[in-house]
């Protein structure tokens, strides 16, 4: 084991697909294909960064385990319905692999609450390998203070502590990578435990990977209770796994990424921070996952939201804290370059106080579904629904943020279509809850006012089309929902005009969408084509029965997947490179649900032969 110059080398940037994701419903890794892990928050999705490589530069820190000499890739993969993630490098005649995962389930257990495991192990011949540790904690990156113990090195900051240990035992210093070699048969095991404001517990690298092990079992057992009939099945599971992993177990909440300031637009000013929960995104993931037999999951959001929106209730905030609170107010990071030379990097949000009311329906139509299945909504819960539901009727005609929180105000076409929806489901929960005459009276009417009004002011006769705001010719990829609302028939022509010309006009090339003219939202610069916009359209052709065309989108939208089967926001049309904050809850919700479409669609086209 030895140090040496030829063990670091500049890393060249890493494309955002390239990053793979290790999570444990608390907090997530993601690991470049050369072995780095360039981004870990801790102790939650929305912690400190403690690796921030992946926007903060070289200075914010990285742990990278891996060949000591640029290698290819020759395979790289999760283990078949897992969490663990494992890489192989080809080295010479020899392979290295690395076999790694965050241990999800630590309770009734004496466990950190997050526990990383990472194995290396060699084939063929010894490897040369490198373990490059390297914690930097915040937006200052700082170096932790230093204590080397039997079983562990340990770097603390304070009330946070980790330890990194290896069997066999390795002598790992913080900031110099370590040479070591990996020979067949003698694989190289580290943990890494994180403590904050508590113990910090040692788990012995035996007794850690029967950890990863059982966990790979418990994940299995999840993704075998998914509909074995499902159309496109194991890239349904892989995102319904992403969604699970990205859902914060303590609370239920699911963050929109688990990263901040990953550009929409590189070498530019579109970097906002994600880390939060955006009760519309998880609503759309609610709705997947009990289409897939999977209530808990939407139970538990269900019963955060009920404890998140309490002191702002009647509103439903446009996002929240993992605990509910208020976002922090967003604020550049001095000194952070940014991925590829995208800054500023934020955090916080200043969407927090926008006035959303898309959300309103999104929310409702959840707990509609919930209570669709079978499940009765608790007193407060249909209290809650209820208090959404009036500030819909009193306050659908003023202007909103928008699905896209466009940061002035406008009449936005989707936002009234979703407050109908608000009022049509909640209605429609009101068969089976109680609900007062006057309520009811009032819901309906204030919903029938919202169809009248969109029907007259946001269509366009001569494009045949709704369209994005009152008095505009632009359109708005999210109003392919039209045809899941029930608004308009799904068989009429201003259902059929809007999704045509929504593919049409916002076109991206192939199944891509923008999902508005790009440039026409007040920001500076530009931003690719949205992914969700896609699944969406993908919804839309299978509701009006086109199923095949649903069939071929959904196929070629499968191969924009990263190579490990993930999705960021956005993709660039013209190098296909992905765009924006990664993995992206509302892309993965958005897939499955266009599965769901896909199968619940009739078998062929009418009219096909």
């Amino acid at each position: 084991m030895t140090d040496g110059p030829d063990a670091t080398r500049p890393r060249s940037p890493t494309p955002i697909s390239d990053y793979g994701l290790l999570g444990d419903t608390r907090t997530a890794a993601l690991v470049a294909g050369d072995g780095g892990i360039d981004w870990l928050c801790v102790p939650r999705f929305d912690g400190e960064p403690l690796f921030g490589r992946l926007v903060g530069g070289p200075d914010a820190g990285t742990f990278r385990v891996g060949p000591a000499r640029p290698a290819p890739v020759v395979e790289r993969r999760y283990r078949q319905h897992t969490a663990t993630l494992t890489t192989t490098w080809a080295v010479g005649a020899s392979r290295l692999t690395l076999t790694e995962a965050m241990v999800a389930e630590i309770s009734g257990r004496l466990l950190p609450a997050t526990l990383i495991v990472r194995r290396l192990s060699a084939e063929v011949g010894a490897v040369d390998a490198v373990v490059e540790f390297d914690p930097r904690l915040g937006a200052r990156h700082r170096r932790p203070r230093v204590h080397h113990r039997r079983q562990a090195l340990v770097c603390g900051w304070g009330s946070l502590a980790v330890s990194l240990g290896s069997a066999p035992e390795l002598a790992i210093e913080p900031g110099r990578p370590t040479r070591i070699t990996i020979r067949p048969g003698q694989a190289v095991t580290l943990v890494l435990a994180v403590a904050h404001r508590e113990p910090l517990i040692h788990v012995e690298p035996a007794a850690a990977w029967e950890l990863l092990l059982e966990d790979e079992q418990r994940w299995r057992t999840w993704t075998a209770e998914i509909d074995e009939s499902l159309p496109f099945r194991e890239h349904v599971v892989r995102s319904l796994l992403t969604l699970r992993l990205l859902t914060y177990s303590p609370s239920q909440a699911p963050v929109a990424a688990p990263t901040t300031s990953l550009p929409e637009d590189p070498g530019g000013i579109r970097n906002w921070d994600y880390r939060y929960v955006w009760p519309r995104d998880a609503s759309i993931g609610v709705s997947a996952f009990l289409s897939v037999g999977k209530p808990d999951e939407a139970h538990g959001f269900l019963a955060w939201l009920l404890h998140a929106s309490r002191l702002e209730r009647p509103r439903l905030p446009a996002l929240l804290t993992l605990h509910g609170r208020h976002v922090p107010a967003e604020r550049a990071l001095p000194g952070w370059p940014g991925y590829l030379d995208s800054a500023p990097v934020r955090v916080g949000n200043g969407a927090a106080g926008q006035h959303q009311l898309d959300g309103y329906g999104w929310v409702i139509d959840a707990a509609w579904a919930f209570a669709q299945a079978g499940h009765r909504l608790y007193p407060e819960t249909w209290r809650a629904v209820r208090g959404f539901a009036d500030v819909v009727a009193r306050r659908w005609r003023e202007p909103d943020a928008g699905i896209w929180e466009v940061r002035a105000p406008a009449q936005h076409v989707h936002s009234k279509l979703m407050g109908w929806l608000a009022l049509d489901r909640a209605l429609r929960i009101a068969d089976t809850h109680p609900l007062s005459d006057r309520q009811r009276r009032r819901w309906r009417e204030a919903r029938d006012a919202i169809a009248a009004e969109v029907r007259t002011r946001g269509f366009d006769p001569t494009a045949g089309s709704y369209v994005r705001c009152y008095g505009s010719q632009d359109l708005d990829a999210a109003l392919l929902v039209l045809p899941l609302l029930g608004m308009d028939s799904v068989g009429s022509s201003r259902v059929h005009g809007t999704i045509d010309a929504v593919r049409d006009r916002l076109s991206a090339g192939g199944p891509l969408l923008y999902r508005y003219p790009p440039g026409r939202d007040g920001f500076p610069g530009t931003e690719g084509a949205f992914l969700p916009c896609s699944f969406w359209l993908v919804q839309a052709l299978a509701r009006t029965g086109r199923r095949g065309e649903a069939v071929e989108v959904f196929q070629t939208m499968l191969g924009h997947a990263s190579p490990l089967g993930l999705y960021a926001e956005e993709l660039d049309p013209a190098t296909g490179a992905h765009l924006g904050n990664y993995p992206q809850t509302l892309t993965h919700a958005a897939l499955v649900q266009a599965a769901l479409a896909i199968r619940d669609a009739p078998a062929a086209d009418p009219g096909s032969a």
